[in-house]
């Protein structure tokens, strides 16, 4: 095995192919940016704890509150049948996407998670799978930053008019609604960075302790359902889609969104003590709980349903089930707040992590005006421009819902298949290492055999995933309800080669990392350039 050298080093071997390591990399002006120079750029202060990095994965995630505020678009496709086979299948798919990235994680603990590794285990053209890996990745979490202003933006108007019933909704004022919570977030992010360990604690309590309040009222108050009801019931005649099976598979969707977005954790690697060690179970931890705790929370919402009909039509099922179970309307919005106050917390942790990836990406000159977008506020401790990026997009699109809200709903399922479709090169790229005899050495997680098959498991799951996610909700399929995020996906990648033949090959540099990327013949190298202490600590 190579020697590993101390220092602000880095030594990269050429793999067999001629791809250039990073010992020295093309800068913007065609000079050489060495390793030492780019790991002694501005870096984070390391402040998350155990707790903190556990409850992060948890709270934004938010599973069971998550699948709670989009029942209506299983009740539109799939019906009961999709809430829960389908969150016993999108655990199950994700957990092997989890376990696949948490092993490369505890190998490589970097925020660029899925471009870095793409990057790194490519073992031809890594440059070009990074780049287009990192703006696939990239523009996923700068648009999933809109699923909880949304979100948030429903429940607070449907309170409004459930209390009072001359209120008229009006388009702009889901914007403003929209607006007034990402400012929120993006102060949370600048002025509140240091209580994050206390707020993620405080979300993680809430999250379990408002799951068994939910849980003790509707199975005290509500009306029981029948098992065939529960089990047996396809939703199919409603969406136009006669076919039970495509219902079904359409209705996935709600239950694997609430279940992604693990990966997030990673992109806080850099803010996160004993890195290697906590990250990988992180992800794990939170997607199991969340997936068992969504599995639950949906038995008892559907076995204590009330009046389908009345539910099915409500603009948002869960605080109808509530007012049908209390009789209460004080109570019921007291239990729709329980729901809103975990997306609060969530879209505090999306912008966090959104605005890190964006930075990472820029910092590795991925990004058009990367020199601006990469800079770490000296004080702060947080990438103020990349931030200023992601509230600027996010208010954009919430312009969308001015002119139609069909195409803001459809900008929903966008990130949602591109995140999916991300989830698959680096698996893909670390399983060819494993089946070539050329994989990196491993972190404390480790697969062993069980690596392969969950790999393999792990890929076809997000291309089946995102092939239903990019189907349309309705049929016959027209402008209006047509489902965008297949095209959007394909023009982006188009937008990244076009990005790659034009400045991008020029630009991008093969990202690094603070720990050693070791390979099992030692044909490549890739040193650790800081202090194990001082990262680990």
């Amino acid at each position: 095995m190579a020697e590993k050298a101390h220092g602000l080093a880095s030594v990269v071997a050429d793999v067999e192919d001629g791809c250039k390591g990073p010992e020295k990399q093309r800068d913007g002006d065609g000079g050489a940016t060495t390793i030492a120079k780019r790991t002694q750029q501005a870096s984070f202060d390391r402040y998350i704890n155990i707790l903190g990095i556990y409850n992060f994965g948890i709270c934004l995630q938010a599973g069971w509150e998550a699948v709670g505020l989009s029942l209506s678009m299983a009740f539109f496709n799939g019906g009961p049948a999709v809430l829960i086979y389908g969150t016993i299948i999108s655990t199950l798919g994700h957990f092997c996407v989890a376990m696949s990235f948490a092993e490369m994680a505890s190998m490589d603990p970097t925020i660029g998670a899925q471009y870095r590794w793409s990057a790194r285990f490519a073992q031809r053209w890594p440059e070009f799978w990074g780049l287009l890996q990192g703006w696939l990745t990239t523009f996923a979490w700068v648009l999933s930053c809109v699923a909880p202003l949304s979100f948030l933006a429903l429940i607070t108007q449907t309170l409004i008019g459930f209390w009072d019933l001359t209120y008229q909704p009006k388009p702009w004022h889901v914007t403003l609604i929209m607006w007034a919570f990402l400012v929120a977030a993006i102060v949370c992010n600048l002025f509140l960075r240091k209580i994050l360990n206390t707020l993620e604690t405080i979300g993680g309590i809430c999250h379990v302790v408002f799951f068994i309040v939910i849980i003790a009222v509707l199975a005290t108050l509500g009306g029981r359902s029948s098992p065939s009801f529960v089990f047996g019931t396809v939703v199919s005649d409603v969406s136009g889609w006669n076919n039970s099976g495509v219902s079904f598979h359409i209705g996935l969707l709600a239950v694997i969104l609430p279940l992604f977005g693990y990966d997030s954790v990673i992109h806080m690697v850099d803010e996160t003590k004993k890195p290697r060690e906590r990250v990988p179970k992180a992800m794990i931890f939170s997607l199991l709980t969340n997936g068992v705790m969504q599995l639950a929370y949906l038995l008892c919402v559907l076995f204590y349903i009330g009046d389908v009909d009345k539910v099915s039509a409500s603009p948002l099922p869960i605080l109808e089930i509530c007012y049908q179970a209390t009789k209460s309307k004080a109570a019921a919005t007291v239990m729709l707040l329980l729901h809103a106050f975990s997306q609060v917390i969530a879209l505090f942790n999306i912008v966090a992590s959104a605005s890190r990836l964006t930075w990472a990406f820029a910092r590795d000159k991925g990004l058009p005006f990367h020199e601006q977008f990469s800079r770490l506020h000296p004080t702060l401790k947080a990438p103020l421009e990349a931030l200023a990026l992601v509230a600027v997009i996010s208010v954009i699109l919430s312009l969308i819902n001015l002119g139609s809200t069909v195409a803001l709903s459809a900008i929903l399922a966008i990130p949602s298949v591109v995140l999916l479709l991300s989830y698959f090169p680096p698996i893909f790229h670390i399983a060819m290492r494993k089946l070539s005899g050329r994989h990196p050495r491993y972190g404390p997680f480790k697969l062993g055999s069980w690596g392969l098959p969950l790999n393999c498991i792990g890929m076809a799951f997000s291309l089946y995933a995102a092939f239903w996610a990019a189907f349309p909700s309705s049929y016959p399929v027209s402008n209006k309800n047509m489902n965008y995020a297949g095209p959007v996906c394909i023009a982006l990648v188009l937008f990244a080669l076009l990005d790659w033949f034009t400045t991008g090959k020029k630009r991008f540099e093969v990202p690094v990392g603070a720990y050693s990327i070791e390979m099992e013949d030692e044909s490549e190298v890739e040193v650790r350039g800081d202090d194990e202490k001082a990262v680990s600590q």
